[in-house]
């Protein structure tokens, strides 16, 4: 990534993983991602807000080159995680007057991920500031809103708030603002569904504090800049509200067709009744597509063959993922088959304890589906309808056509 000006004497300074397609050795990146880090130069100090994942430190140091910063005062650490803070101790090294400023629950961790030594570090807590000369930091403690560490930093006088993780986006761009509001949408959605949505009641919380804040530029630690702050924190608003959409997500599996022609007849019989379907075949899905799924969804329903009396282990994945996801759902579901005996409904509906729904009564049958198991699936379509009908979500979306 080239240096960029934000405004005057604010520069970015990350990098940009154009082929990076895997996180965490978990998530999916289809679109690259980017470690954004900042640098502000006040008339006195000059501080620098977060660092790179290690691979990228070169391209970190080369734009210091570049803007010939020969000292930097203090480096800023929102959050822990090593794509973020990874880089802390080189720029330590390179600019041996540096303190790093951070929360001490941040400095805990700092402490046993990078093996920063305690004499760098300056506490800050909520509210706290300190001042560049003509620039003034503010720090917002923002725990569990990913990690319980995380802060924000706002920049009294630019009006730029540097949330970190919150409102960020994995994608790759050259340009550093938003450009497409609509391709940075999906991007954001899909970060929120696989990073944040487990922490969607933190971040209400959260969104309500900054609304003291006057923002003009909001500056993520991934993805690009936003000019106009009010499109990402709206669509927050919305994926962490409690309202949810006239949706079924079906997640499947099926080994030898029963379990296939279930979720084939069943997909038909919702939409049939009005409601809007999304089945994912777990054998081919990319998973952060079935997160993002999840945001807004009413209902889940769960297809699984038996596997020694169990789910299939794709379907114990994607349950697990839904559970740790803590999606907003209301209601859940299982369908499925079996040769000579099963347990799947025990061990499925075990698995998601996070889950506030309400489980609508499963179809589990013996061998291929028969006339009577294709009105079972009628009558749980017709079960989720009514409930749908309950929630006045097909209503809702009806006034806004």
């Amino acid at each position: 990534m080239a240096v960029h000006e934000i405004k005057p004497n604010i520069y970015s300074v990350g990098a940009i993983d154009w082929d990076r397609r895997l996180f965490d050795e978990l998530i999916p990146l289809p679109d690259g991602t980017s470690y954004n880090a900042y640098l502000i130069k006040g008339t006195q100090k000059i501080a620098l807000i977060d660092t790179v994942d290690p691979p990228k430190e070169h391209e970190l140091i080369d734009n210091l080159n570049k803007l010939r910063i020969n000292n930097i005062d203090y480096v800023i650490s929102n959050h822990a995680e090593q794509d973020h803070s990874g880089t802390i101790p080189k720029v330590l090294e390179l600019y041996q007057h540096a303190k790093v400023i951070t929360n001490p629950k941040c400095k805990s961790l700092l402490m046993d991920l990078l093996l920063i030594p305690d004499d760098k570090f300056i506490t800050v807590h909520d509210k706290d500031t300190i001042s560049l000369g003509d620039k003034t930091l503010e720090f917002i403690m923002a725990p569990w809103v990913h990690w319980p560490e995380t802060m924000l930093t706002y920049l009294r006088e630019d009006k730029i708030l540097f949330p970190c993780d919150l409102f960020g986006s994995h994608l790759a761009a050259s340009e550093l603002f938003v450009q497409n509001e609509c391709e940075v949408y999906e991007s954001a959605k899909r970060y929120y569904a696989e990073i944040m949505m487990p922490f969607r009641t933190n971040i209400k919380k959260h969104l309500e504090k900054i609304k003291e804040l006057t923002i003009e530029i909001i500056a993520p630690s991934h993805g690009q800049l936003y000019k106009r702050p009010e499109f990402i924190i709206g669509a927050y608003r919305d994926w962490v509200s409690d309202e949810v959409k006239n949706e079924v997500i079906i997640p499947f599996v099926s080994m030898h067709g029963s379990t296939g022609k279930m979720v084939d007849y069943f997909v038909d019989a919702l939409i049939k009744r009005g409601l809007t379907v999304k089945p994912f075949n777990l054998t081919r899905t990319d998973i952060g597509e079935l997160a993002i799924a999840l945001v807004d969804a009413a209902t889940i329903v769960i297809g699984s063959p038996t596997v020694l009396t169990g789910p299939h282990p794709s379907v114990v994945y994607a349950a697990f993922l839904a559970n740790a996801l803590r999606p907003k759902l209301k209601f859940a579901s299982l369908i499925g088959s079996y040769g000579w005996g099963s347990r799947i409904e025990d061990h499925i509906i075990g698995m998601l304890p996070n889950l506030k729904v309400e489980i609508i009564k499963p179809v589990i049958i013996k061998g291929y589906p028969e006339e009577e198991d294709f009105t079972s699936l009628d009558r749980l379509a017709d079960e989720i309808l009514k409930r749908h009908k309950d929630l006045n979500i097909l209503e809702n979306e009806e006034q806004l056509k």
